[in-house]
Protein backbone atom coordinates (compact mmCIF):
# COMPACT_ATOMS: atom_id res chain seq x y z
CA UNK A 1 0.00 0.00 0.00
CA UNK A 2 1.29 3.30 -1.43
CA UNK A 3 -0.21 5.12 1.77
CA UNK A 4 -3.17 5.84 3.60
CA UNK A 5 -3.10 8.55 5.80
CA UNK A 6 -3.46 12.32 3.20
CA UNK A 7 -0.40 14.11 2.28
CA UNK A 8 -1.98 17.49 4.79
CA UNK A 9 -2.59 15.89 7.26
CA UNK A 10 1.08 14.31 7.19
CA UNK A 11 2.66 17.75 6.97
CA UNK A 12 0.50 19.10 9.72
CA UNK A 13 1.80 16.85 12.38
CA UNK A 14 4.99 17.86 10.97
CA UNK A 15 4.76 21.52 11.66
CA UNK A 16 2.69 20.73 15.16
CA UNK A 17 4.49 17.24 16.60
CA UNK A 18 3.51 14.00 16.92
CA UNK A 19 3.14 14.63 20.74
CA UNK A 20 0.86 17.54 20.73
CA UNK A 21 -1.04 16.12 17.65
CA UNK A 22 -1.50 13.01 19.59
CA UNK A 23 -2.76 14.39 22.66
CA UNK A 24 -5.46 16.11 20.25
CA UNK A 25 -6.23 13.34 18.45
CA UNK A 26 -5.60 9.48 19.37
CA UNK A 27 -4.91 7.98 16.34
CA UNK A 28 -2.88 9.68 14.49
CA UNK A 29 0.17 8.61 15.54
CA UNK A 30 -1.03 4.84 14.45
CA UNK A 31 -1.53 6.72 10.86
CA UNK A 32 2.14 8.03 10.56
CA UNK A 33 2.95 4.70 11.70
CA UNK A 34 1.07 3.19 8.43
CA UNK A 35 -0.80 1.18 10.44
CA UNK A 36 -3.97 1.89 10.33
CA UNK A 37 -6.29 0.22 7.67
CA UNK A 38 -2.81 -1.11 6.17
CA UNK A 39 -3.24 -5.20 7.67
CA UNK A 40 -5.77 -6.82 9.22
CA UNK A 41 -5.71 -6.95 12.87
CA UNK A 42 -4.36 -9.92 14.69
CA UNK A 43 -7.51 -9.57 17.57
CA UNK A 44 -10.48 -9.11 15.62
CA UNK A 45 -12.34 -12.49 14.72
CA UNK A 46 -14.52 -11.35 12.18
CA UNK A 47 -18.02 -12.93 11.24
CA UNK A 48 -18.00 -11.67 7.63
CA UNK A 49 -15.26 -11.54 5.55
CA UNK A 50 -15.14 -9.46 2.16
CA UNK A 51 -13.35 -8.25 -0.47
CA UNK A 52 -14.29 -5.13 -2.25
CA UNK A 53 -12.03 -4.24 -5.89
CA UNK A 54 -12.90 -1.29 -7.55
CA UNK A 55 -12.05 -1.03 -11.18
CA UNK A 56 -13.00 0.99 -14.13
CA UNK A 57 -14.48 -0.61 -16.25
CA UNK A 58 -17.53 -0.33 -19.40
CA UNK A 59 -21.16 -1.78 -19.05
CA UNK A 60 -24.19 -2.10 -21.21
CA UNK A 61 -27.03 0.57 -20.23
CA UNK A 62 -28.25 1.54 -23.26
CA UNK A 63 -28.02 0.31 -26.72
CA UNK A 64 -25.18 0.69 -28.99
CA UNK A 65 -21.84 1.67 -27.11
CA UNK A 66 -20.94 0.60 -23.75
CA UNK A 67 -21.13 3.11 -20.76
CA UNK A 68 -17.55 3.77 -18.58
CA UNK A 69 -17.84 3.52 -14.88
CA UNK A 70 -16.34 2.98 -11.77
CA UNK A 71 -17.51 -0.17 -10.55
CA UNK A 72 -16.87 -2.26 -7.21
CA UNK A 73 -16.95 -6.03 -7.80
CA UNK A 74 -17.15 -8.12 -4.42
CA UNK A 75 -16.80 -11.36 -2.93
CA UNK A 76 -17.88 -13.15 0.27
CA UNK A 77 -14.40 -15.14 1.46
CA UNK A 78 -16.16 -16.08 4.92
CA UNK A 79 -19.63 -15.85 6.38
CA UNK A 80 -22.94 -16.54 4.38
CA UNK A 81 -22.22 -16.08 0.97
CA UNK A 82 -25.50 -13.88 1.00
CA UNK A 83 -24.14 -10.97 3.18
CA UNK A 84 -23.57 -9.78 -0.42
CA UNK A 85 -25.22 -9.19 -3.55
CA UNK A 86 -23.37 -8.45 -6.42
CA UNK A 87 -25.38 -6.29 -9.50
CA UNK A 88 -23.59 -7.34 -12.43
CA UNK A 89 -25.91 -5.49 -14.64
CA UNK A 90 -25.71 -1.95 -12.92
CA UNK A 91 -23.15 0.29 -12.30
CA UNK A 92 -23.91 0.40 -8.25
CA UNK A 93 -21.92 -1.05 -5.94
CA UNK A 94 -23.03 -4.79 -4.69
CA UNK A 95 -25.55 -4.51 -1.72
CA UNK A 96 -24.40 -5.64 1.94
CA UNK A 97 -26.97 -8.11 3.76
CA UNK A 98 -25.56 -7.73 7.83
CA UNK A 99 -26.95 -8.34 11.00
CA UNK A 100 -26.56 -6.53 14.07
CA UNK A 101 -23.90 -7.57 16.24
CA UNK A 102 -21.23 -9.01 13.61
CA UNK A 103 -17.90 -8.45 13.42
CA UNK A 104 -16.89 -7.69 9.72
CA UNK A 105 -14.01 -7.16 7.99
CA UNK A 106 -13.77 -5.48 4.06
CA UNK A 107 -10.32 -5.34 2.14
CA UNK A 108 -11.06 -2.57 0.03
CA UNK A 109 -8.41 -3.06 -2.81
CA UNK A 110 -8.42 0.27 -5.42
CA UNK A 111 -7.54 -0.66 -9.41
CA UNK A 112 -8.86 2.92 -10.39
CA UNK A 113 -6.69 5.60 -11.72
CA UNK A 114 -7.40 8.01 -8.74
CA UNK A 115 -7.24 8.07 -4.69
CA UNK A 116 -10.06 6.95 -2.91
CA UNK A 117 -11.79 5.45 0.03
CA UNK A 118 -15.24 4.60 1.08
CA UNK A 119 -17.71 5.84 3.82
CA UNK A 120 -19.83 3.56 5.89
CA UNK A 121 -22.93 6.45 5.47
CA UNK A 122 -25.23 6.13 8.69
CA UNK A 123 -23.21 2.98 10.35
CA UNK A 124 -21.55 3.81 14.23
CA UNK A 125 -18.26 2.39 13.68
CA UNK A 126 -14.89 4.01 14.74
CA UNK A 127 -13.36 6.97 13.61
CA UNK A 128 -10.21 5.18 11.90
CA UNK A 129 -12.92 3.31 9.84
CA UNK A 130 -15.03 5.83 9.10
CA UNK A 131 -13.74 6.58 5.34
CA UNK A 132 -12.20 10.27 6.50
CA UNK A 133 -10.52 11.75 3.34
CA UNK A 134 -7.03 11.39 5.15
CA UNK A 135 -6.98 7.58 4.80
CA UNK A 136 -7.44 7.52 0.68
CA UNK A 137 -5.71 5.25 -1.18
CA UNK A 138 -3.77 5.65 -3.81
CA UNK A 139 -3.91 3.33 -7.35
CA UNK A 140 -2.71 -0.49 -6.22
CA UNK A 141 -3.51 0.55 -2.47
CA UNK A 142 -5.86 -1.79 0.11
CA UNK A 143 -7.35 -0.50 2.98
CA UNK A 144 -8.99 -2.71 5.59
CA UNK A 145 -11.80 -2.12 7.56
CA UNK A 146 -12.77 -3.82 10.99
CA UNK A 147 -15.92 -2.84 12.80
CA UNK A 148 -19.26 -4.52 13.91
CA UNK A 149 -22.76 -3.52 13.44
CA UNK A 150 -23.81 -1.56 16.21
CA UNK A 151 -26.50 -0.22 14.02
CA UNK A 152 -30.52 -1.64 14.62
CA UNK A 153 -32.25 -2.92 11.85
CA UNK A 154 -32.83 -0.80 9.14
CA UNK A 155 -31.56 1.14 5.72
CA UNK A 156 -28.36 2.30 5.69
CA UNK A 157 -25.83 2.62 2.19
CA UNK A 158 -21.60 3.52 1.45
CA UNK A 159 -20.27 5.80 -0.76
CA UNK A 160 -16.56 7.72 -1.88
CA UNK A 161 -15.61 10.31 0.43
CA UNK A 162 -12.38 11.57 -1.31
CA UNK A 163 -11.44 15.27 -0.84
CA UNK A 164 -12.79 17.47 -3.47
CA UNK A 165 -13.64 14.79 -5.45
CA UNK A 166 -16.56 12.98 -3.51
CA UNK A 167 -19.48 14.47 -6.14
CA UNK A 168 -17.83 12.82 -9.41
CA UNK A 169 -16.83 9.41 -7.99
CA UNK A 170 -20.13 8.81 -6.32
CA UNK A 171 -21.40 9.81 -9.90
CA UNK A 172 -19.02 7.40 -11.67
CA UNK A 173 -20.68 4.28 -9.64
CA UNK A 174 -18.97 4.28 -6.29
CA UNK A 175 -22.14 3.86 -4.04
CA UNK A 176 -23.81 1.20 -2.69
CA UNK A 177 -26.78 -0.13 -0.05
CA UNK A 178 -26.45 -1.99 3.51
CA UNK A 179 -29.39 -3.63 5.13
CA UNK A 180 -28.98 -4.20 8.47
CA UNK A 181 -31.30 -6.91 10.13
CA UNK A 182 -32.33 -7.52 13.40
CA UNK A 183 -34.52 -10.40 15.52
CA UNK A 184 -36.71 -7.11 16.43
CA UNK A 185 -37.35 -5.97 13.00
CA UNK A 186 -38.08 -9.91 11.82
CA UNK A 187 -40.87 -10.29 14.13
CA UNK A 188 -42.56 -7.35 13.18
CA UNK A 189 -44.03 -8.95 10.41
CA UNK A 190 -43.32 -6.29 6.99
CA UNK A 191 -43.20 -7.74 4.00
CA UNK A 192 -39.83 -10.04 2.84
CA UNK A 193 -38.02 -11.84 0.49
CA UNK A 194 -39.19 -10.39 -3.03
CA UNK A 195 -41.81 -8.46 -1.45
CA UNK A 196 -39.06 -6.17 0.47
CA UNK A 197 -37.87 -3.92 -2.52
CA UNK A 198 -34.68 -1.53 -2.32
CA UNK A 199 -35.12 1.32 -4.40
CA UNK A 200 -31.78 3.83 -5.05
CA UNK A 201 -33.26 6.82 -7.21
CA UNK A 202 -30.50 8.88 -8.74
CA UNK A 203 -30.22 11.52 -11.78
CA UNK A 204 -27.89 11.00 -14.55
CA UNK A 205 -27.20 12.41 -17.81
CA UNK A 206 -25.78 11.13 -20.86
CA UNK A 207 -24.20 12.02 -24.44
CA UNK A 208 -24.56 10.58 -27.95
CA UNK A 209 -22.43 7.75 -27.06
CA UNK A 210 -24.00 6.95 -24.01
CA UNK A 211 -20.97 8.39 -21.56
CA UNK A 212 -22.01 9.65 -18.44
CA UNK A 213 -21.54 13.37 -18.75
CA UNK A 214 -20.46 15.59 -15.94
CA UNK A 215 -19.09 18.88 -15.62
CA UNK A 216 -17.18 21.03 -13.01
CA UNK A 217 -18.00 24.65 -13.90
CA UNK A 218 -18.83 26.62 -10.95
CA UNK A 219 -22.38 26.92 -11.23
CA UNK A 220 -23.14 23.76 -11.24
CA UNK A 221 -20.60 23.31 -8.06
CA UNK A 222 -22.97 26.26 -6.54
CA UNK A 223 -26.21 24.75 -7.32
CA UNK A 224 -25.28 20.66 -7.11
CA UNK A 225 -25.01 18.27 -10.25
CA UNK A 226 -28.95 17.67 -11.88
CA UNK A 227 -28.86 15.17 -14.23
CA UNK A 228 -32.04 15.03 -16.99
CA UNK A 229 -32.54 11.41 -16.27
CA UNK A 230 -33.62 9.44 -13.39
CA UNK A 231 -31.91 6.06 -12.94
CA UNK A 232 -33.61 3.47 -10.44
CA UNK A 233 -31.04 1.16 -8.91
CA UNK A 234 -28.41 1.83 -11.94
CA UNK A 235 -31.14 0.97 -14.76
CA UNK A 236 -33.02 3.44 -16.76
CA UNK A 237 -36.74 3.24 -17.47
CA UNK A 238 -37.16 1.20 -14.76
CA UNK A 239 -40.35 -0.72 -14.19
CA UNK A 240 -41.21 -2.66 -10.94
CA UNK A 241 -43.06 -5.49 -11.49
CA UNK A 242 -45.21 -6.47 -8.92
CA UNK A 243 -48.28 -9.07 -7.29
CA UNK A 244 -51.29 -7.39 -6.13
CA UNK A 245 -50.47 -7.78 -2.56
CA UNK A 246 -48.27 -5.63 0.37
CA UNK A 247 -44.47 -4.13 -0.28
CA UNK A 248 -42.14 -2.49 1.75
CA UNK A 249 -40.08 -0.51 -0.59
CA UNK A 250 -36.86 1.06 0.91
CA UNK A 251 -35.80 4.39 -0.54
CA UNK A 252 -32.30 5.67 -1.16
CA UNK A 253 -31.82 8.99 -2.59
CA UNK A 254 -28.52 8.91 -4.33
CA UNK A 255 -28.31 11.83 -6.26
CA UNK A 256 -25.35 14.77 -6.06
CA UNK A 257 -27.78 16.94 -5.25
CA UNK A 258 -31.55 16.71 -6.50
CA UNK A 259 -34.24 16.72 -3.28
CA UNK A 260 -37.64 14.88 -4.63
CA UNK A 261 -40.94 15.70 -3.03
CA UNK A 262 -42.40 11.64 -3.78
CA UNK A 263 -46.33 11.39 -4.26
CA UNK A 264 -48.39 8.56 -5.73
CA UNK A 265 -50.13 9.62 -9.06
CA UNK A 266 -53.53 8.37 -7.97
CA UNK A 267 -53.30 10.29 -4.90
CA UNK A 268 -53.10 8.00 -2.73
CA UNK A 269 -51.72 8.46 0.90
CA UNK A 270 -48.03 7.87 1.29
CA UNK A 271 -47.34 5.21 4.04
CA UNK A 272 -43.70 5.38 5.98
CA UNK A 273 -42.61 3.38 8.33
CA UNK A 274 -39.03 3.72 8.55
CA UNK A 275 -36.39 6.21 7.58
CA UNK A 276 -32.41 7.16 8.00
CA UNK A 277 -32.04 4.62 11.39
CA UNK A 278 -34.39 1.83 10.01
CA UNK A 279 -38.08 1.61 11.87
CA UNK A 280 -40.55 4.57 13.63
CA UNK A 281 -42.62 3.58 16.28
CA UNK A 282 -46.09 3.27 13.97
CA UNK A 283 -46.88 3.87 10.22
CA UNK A 284 -47.45 7.52 9.65
CA UNK A 285 -49.96 8.34 6.64
CA UNK A 286 -48.33 11.37 4.84
CA UNK A 287 -49.32 12.86 1.25
CA UNK A 288 -45.91 13.15 -0.06
CA UNK A 289 -42.87 12.41 1.40
CA UNK A 290 -39.99 14.82 0.79
CA UNK A 291 -35.86 13.04 0.04
CA UNK A 292 -32.89 14.69 0.18
CA UNK A 293 -29.52 13.45 -0.70
CA UNK A 294 -28.44 10.73 1.72
CA UNK A 295 -32.19 10.25 3.34
CA UNK A 296 -34.19 7.03 3.40
CA UNK A 297 -37.76 6.12 3.42
CA UNK A 298 -39.13 3.08 4.07
CA UNK A 299 -42.67 2.67 2.57
CA UNK A 300 -45.52 -0.07 3.47
CA UNK A 301 -47.46 -0.10 -0.12
CA UNK A 302 -50.43 -2.27 -0.80
CA UNK A 303 -51.23 -3.33 -4.27
CA UNK A 304 -54.11 -5.78 -3.34
CA UNK A 305 -56.97 -3.85 -4.04
CA UNK A 306 -55.62 -3.30 -7.81
CA UNK A 307 -55.86 -5.33 -10.64
CA UNK A 308 -53.13 -7.21 -12.76
CA UNK A 309 -52.43 -4.53 -15.53
CA UNK A 310 -52.81 -1.71 -13.60
CA UNK A 311 -49.80 0.89 -13.71
CA UNK A 312 -49.11 3.36 -11.11
CA UNK A 313 -46.23 6.24 -10.95
CA UNK A 314 -44.52 7.42 -7.78
CA UNK A 315 -43.61 11.11 -8.87
CA UNK A 316 -41.74 14.27 -7.75
CA UNK A 317 -44.14 16.60 -7.30
CA UNK A 318 -43.36 20.91 -7.24
CA UNK A 319 -42.19 22.42 -4.37
CA UNK A 320 -39.98 25.57 -3.81
CA UNK A 321 -37.03 26.38 -2.53
CA UNK A 322 -34.99 23.73 -5.06
CA UNK A 323 -32.42 25.68 -6.30
CA UNK A 324 -30.66 28.71 -5.74
CA UNK A 325 -32.50 32.00 -5.51
CA UNK A 326 -31.14 35.48 -7.04
CA UNK A 327 -30.79 37.45 -4.39
CA UNK A 328 -29.49 37.37 -0.72
CA UNK A 329 -31.03 35.87 1.85
CA UNK A 330 -31.31 38.77 4.25
CA UNK A 331 -33.31 40.92 1.20
CA UNK A 332 -36.49 38.88 2.22
CA UNK A 333 -38.38 36.49 0.84
CA UNK A 334 -36.85 35.07 -2.35
CA UNK A 335 -39.57 33.76 -4.82
CA UNK A 336 -39.89 31.12 -7.61
CA UNK A 337 -37.57 27.92 -6.50
CA UNK A 338 -39.56 25.62 -8.85
CA UNK A 339 -37.27 26.45 -12.17
CA UNK A 340 -40.50 25.24 -14.73
CA UNK A 341 -43.06 23.05 -15.07
CA UNK A 342 -44.60 19.64 -15.93
CA UNK A 343 -42.42 17.54 -18.02
CA UNK A 344 -43.49 14.55 -19.68
CA UNK A 345 -41.24 11.47 -19.91
CA UNK A 346 -38.61 10.24 -17.66
CA UNK A 347 -36.10 12.50 -19.04
CA UNK A 348 -34.76 12.53 -22.36
CA UNK A 349 -31.35 10.63 -23.21
CA UNK A 350 -29.66 13.10 -25.66
CA UNK A 351 -31.42 16.35 -24.12
CA UNK A 352 -29.30 19.07 -23.13
CA UNK A 353 -31.31 20.26 -20.04
CA UNK A 354 -31.84 18.99 -17.11
CA UNK A 355 -35.03 18.09 -14.90
CA UNK A 356 -36.11 20.56 -13.13
CA UNK A 357 -35.53 21.02 -9.71
CA UNK A 358 -38.81 21.18 -7.83
CA UNK A 359 -40.61 20.52 -10.77
CA UNK A 360 -43.14 17.73 -11.53
CA UNK A 361 -41.71 14.23 -13.05
CA UNK A 362 -41.72 10.70 -13.10
CA UNK A 363 -39.54 8.89 -10.75
CA UNK A 364 -40.88 5.20 -10.73
CA UNK A 365 -43.16 2.94 -12.54
CA UNK A 366 -45.29 -0.25 -10.72
CA UNK A 367 -46.60 -2.77 -12.47
CA UNK A 368 -49.20 -5.19 -11.24
CA UNK A 369 -48.27 -8.44 -13.33
CA UNK A 370 -49.41 -11.17 -11.19
CA UNK A 371 -52.63 -12.17 -9.08
CA UNK A 372 -51.33 -12.68 -5.43
CA UNK A 373 -51.69 -15.75 -3.26
CA UNK A 374 -50.82 -14.15 -0.13
CA UNK A 375 -50.28 -10.64 1.92
CA UNK A 376 -48.96 -9.16 5.15
CA UNK A 377 -51.03 -6.76 6.99
CA UNK A 378 -49.82 -3.32 8.27
CA UNK A 379 -48.41 -3.82 10.89
CA UNK A 380 -50.06 -1.12 13.64
CA UNK A 381 -46.84 -0.92 15.89
CA UNK A 382 -43.35 -1.10 14.57
CA UNK A 383 -40.95 -0.83 16.96
CA UNK A 384 -40.26 1.44 20.51
CA UNK A 385 -38.26 4.27 20.25
CA UNK A 386 -36.91 6.19 23.22
CA UNK A 387 -36.55 9.64 22.77
CA UNK A 388 -33.47 11.62 23.64
CA UNK A 389 -33.84 14.33 26.20
CA UNK A 390 -33.23 17.81 26.51
CA UNK A 391 -32.03 17.75 30.18
CA UNK A 392 -29.33 14.89 29.64
CA UNK A 393 -27.80 17.15 27.25
CA UNK A 394 -24.66 18.18 28.80
CA UNK A 395 -24.76 21.87 26.75
CA UNK A 396 -28.84 22.20 27.30
CA UNK A 397 -28.11 26.05 27.74
CA UNK A 398 -25.84 26.30 25.18
CA UNK A 399 -26.64 24.78 21.99
CA UNK A 400 -23.97 24.35 19.05
CA UNK A 401 -24.90 26.15 16.25
CA UNK A 402 -23.86 25.94 12.65
CA UNK A 403 -24.61 28.32 10.42
CA UNK A 404 -24.84 27.26 6.36
CA UNK A 405 -24.37 30.06 4.16
CA UNK A 406 -23.04 30.21 0.67
CA UNK A 407 -21.55 33.17 -0.47
CA UNK A 408 -18.18 34.80 -2.63
CA UNK A 409 -18.43 31.22 -4.31
CA UNK A 410 -18.00 29.30 -0.88
CA UNK A 411 -19.92 26.80 0.73
CA UNK A 412 -19.11 27.81 4.41
CA UNK A 413 -19.99 25.75 7.78
CA UNK A 414 -19.74 28.63 10.46
CA UNK A 415 -17.53 31.06 8.16
CA UNK A 416 -15.27 27.90 7.43
CA UNK A 417 -14.32 25.69 4.79
CA UNK A 418 -13.08 22.50 4.90
CA UNK A 419 -9.33 22.00 6.15
CA UNK A 420 -8.02 19.28 6.93
CA UNK A 421 -5.93 20.40 9.80
CA UNK A 422 -8.29 23.16 10.83
CA UNK A 423 -10.02 21.64 14.40
CA UNK A 424 -11.15 24.56 15.92
CA UNK A 425 -12.34 25.18 19.79
CA UNK A 426 -16.18 25.18 19.35
CA UNK A 427 -15.32 22.03 17.05
CA UNK A 428 -14.29 19.31 19.83
CA UNK A 429 -16.58 17.24 22.15
CA UNK A 430 -16.07 15.08 24.88
CA UNK A 431 -16.77 11.54 24.33
CA UNK A 432 -20.07 10.11 26.01
CA UNK A 433 -22.09 12.84 25.78
CA UNK A 434 -25.40 13.66 24.36
CA UNK A 435 -25.08 17.06 22.62
CA UNK A 436 -27.66 19.77 21.55
CA UNK A 437 -27.34 21.01 17.86
CA UNK A 438 -28.64 23.73 15.73
CA UNK A 439 -28.39 23.98 12.22
CA UNK A 440 -29.29 27.81 10.96
CA UNK A 441 -29.79 28.25 7.36
CA UNK A 442 -30.59 32.00 7.24
CA UNK A 443 -33.27 31.99 9.86
CA UNK A 444 -31.68 35.55 10.87
CA UNK A 445 -31.05 36.64 7.44
CA UNK A 446 -27.75 37.68 5.94
CA UNK A 447 -26.00 34.16 5.08
CA UNK A 448 -25.95 34.70 1.52
CA UNK A 449 -27.65 32.26 -1.13
CA UNK A 450 -30.32 30.59 -0.54
CA UNK A 451 -30.32 26.74 -0.66
CA UNK A 452 -31.15 23.93 0.71
CA UNK A 453 -28.85 21.95 2.53
CA UNK A 454 -29.25 17.91 3.66
CA UNK A 455 -26.84 18.11 6.58
CA UNK A 456 -25.28 14.73 7.43
CA UNK A 457 -23.41 13.87 10.90
CA UNK A 458 -20.80 10.79 10.72
CA UNK A 459 -20.90 8.51 13.94
CA UNK A 460 -23.96 8.22 16.26
CA UNK A 461 -27.39 8.77 14.88
CA UNK A 462 -29.76 11.70 16.13
CA UNK A 463 -32.99 12.72 16.79
CA UNK A 464 -35.00 15.86 15.31
CA UNK A 465 -36.38 17.84 18.14
CA UNK A 466 -37.81 21.14 16.22
CA UNK A 467 -38.00 23.24 13.36
CA UNK A 468 -38.13 26.78 13.26
CA UNK A 469 -39.22 29.11 10.08
CA UNK A 470 -38.53 32.50 9.81
CA UNK A 471 -41.73 33.97 8.79
CA UNK A 472 -40.49 35.39 5.38
CA UNK A 473 -40.33 31.97 4.12
CA UNK A 474 -43.38 30.27 5.37
CA UNK A 475 -44.67 30.09 1.93
CA UNK A 476 -41.66 28.35 0.82
CA UNK A 477 -41.52 26.08 3.47
CA UNK A 478 -45.19 25.29 3.27
CA UNK A 479 -44.36 23.31 -0.01
CA UNK A 480 -42.26 20.92 2.18
CA UNK A 481 -43.38 20.42 5.30
CA UNK A 482 -46.00 17.72 5.53
CA UNK A 483 -43.55 15.30 4.10
CA UNK A 484 -40.12 16.10 6.13
CA UNK A 485 -40.42 12.85 8.35
CA UNK A 486 -38.55 13.69 10.92
CA UNK A 487 -39.52 10.77 12.96
CA UNK A 488 -37.51 8.08 14.76
CA UNK A 489 -33.22 8.03 14.13
CA UNK A 490 -31.55 10.16 11.65
CA UNK A 491 -28.08 10.65 10.11
CA UNK A 492 -29.66 13.25 7.34
CA UNK A 493 -31.78 16.25 8.14
CA UNK A 494 -33.17 18.57 5.33
CA UNK A 495 -32.45 21.93 6.23
CA UNK A 496 -34.46 24.30 4.15
CA UNK A 497 -33.45 28.49 2.87
CA UNK A 498 -34.54 30.14 5.80
CA UNK A 499 -35.67 27.45 8.43
CA UNK A 500 -33.14 26.45 12.17
CA UNK A 501 -33.58 22.87 13.12
CA UNK A 502 -32.59 21.71 16.21
CA UNK A 503 -31.44 18.07 16.89
CA UNK A 504 -29.92 16.23 20.04
CA UNK A 505 -26.70 13.89 18.66
CA UNK A 506 -25.32 11.43 20.84
CA UNK A 507 -21.34 11.31 20.66
CA UNK A 508 -20.60 8.02 22.05
CA UNK A 509 -17.93 5.00 22.15
CA UNK A 510 -15.75 6.46 19.33
CA UNK A 511 -13.17 9.10 20.09
CA UNK A 512 -11.30 10.82 17.25
CA UNK A 513 -12.41 12.47 13.62
CA UNK A 514 -16.02 12.57 12.53
CA UNK A 515 -17.38 14.78 9.99
CA UNK A 516 -19.89 16.56 9.52
CA UNK A 517 -21.53 18.93 6.30
CA UNK A 518 -23.93 19.33 3.43
CA UNK A 519 -24.56 16.10 1.94
CA UNK A 520 -25.25 18.08 -1.77
CA UNK A 521 -22.37 16.57 -3.35
CA UNK A 522 -21.18 19.54 -5.03
CA UNK A 523 -21.14 21.68 -1.54
CA UNK A 524 -19.33 19.32 -0.17
CA UNK A 525 -16.41 18.97 -2.54
CA UNK A 526 -17.33 23.16 -2.64
CA UNK A 527 -15.49 23.16 0.96
CA UNK A 528 -19.06 22.46 3.47
CA UNK A 529 -17.58 20.11 5.46
CA UNK A 530 -15.58 20.24 8.52
CA UNK A 531 -14.47 17.49 11.49
CA UNK A 532 -15.54 17.48 15.31
CA UNK A 533 -12.65 15.90 17.09
CA UNK A 534 -14.15 13.72 19.85
CA UNK A 535 -11.74 13.19 22.94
Amino acid sequence: MSRNINTQRRHFLQYTGIASAAAAFPGLTQAMNQSVGNRPSPDFHPDVEIEFKLESVSIPIFPGPDTRVWKVYGKVLKGPQQSLENLPGSYLAPTLHLQTGQKVRIYLRNNLPAETILHWHGLHVPSKMDGNPMYAIHHGGTFVYEFEILNRAGTYWYHAHTHSVTAKQVYSGLAGLIIVNDPEELAVGLPKGAYDVPLVIQDRSFDSNNQLQYSNHMMQRMRGFLGNRIMINGEPDFVLPVENRSYRLRLLNGSNSRIYKLAWDDGSPVTLVGTDGGLIPAPKNLPYIMLAPAERRELWVDFSDKPVGTELTLRSIPFSGASMHGGMMGGGMMGGGMMGSRRGGMGGRMSGNALPAGGDYPVLKVKVVKQARSNDPLPQHLTLIKPLRLQDAVNRERPRTITLSMRHMSALLNGRSYKMNDIQPDEVIPVNSLQLMVFDNGYHGGHGMAMPHPMHLHGEQFQVIKREVNPRFRGMHASVSKGLADFGWKDTVLVMPGERVTILKPFNDFKGLFMYHCHNLEHEDLGMMRDFLIK
